[in-house]
């Protein structure tokens, strides 16, 4: 079985590119440790095969929402990044969602049709 690790970050904030990869690495962390606490087999199954990761482009606050909420029932492990607001964004803008590390095919039916980042 494979495993894998979705971030999308949304392209509706026009956020600089060090900006977004910021966001890109909390959400990563995030879901990661969420992982270890819930599915550490799949955690330890990611973390052996080479930790793959894919970045997808979101369209919206909605939309990371409710990629959020498919995630959660489905029990993938999930982390949703809401920004501090000390750069560039307001204080609590939604900018990034992982989904995983979780078997390949479960990720892939939230996050399979989304875009390259």
């Amino acid at each position: 079985m494979e495993y894998k690790q979705v971030i999308v970050v949304r392209v509706d904030l026009k956020m600089t590119r060090g900006k977004a990869c910021a966001q890109v690495a909390h959400a990563s962390l995030g879901a990661a440790e969420v992982a270890m606490r819930e599915r550490a087999e799949w955690y330890e199954a990611w973390k052996r095969s080479g930790e793959k990761k894919v970045v997808v482009k979101g369209e919206s606050q909605e939309h990371l929402g409710r990629l959020f909420e498919e995630a959660k029932k489905l029990r993938l492990p999930c982390f949703l990044v809401r920004d501090a607001g000390l750069t560039q964004l307001p204080p609590g803008t939604t900018t990034a969602l992982a989904i995983g590390p979780a078997p390949e095919e479960l990720v892939d039916r939230l996050t399979g049709e989304l875009k390259l980042f």
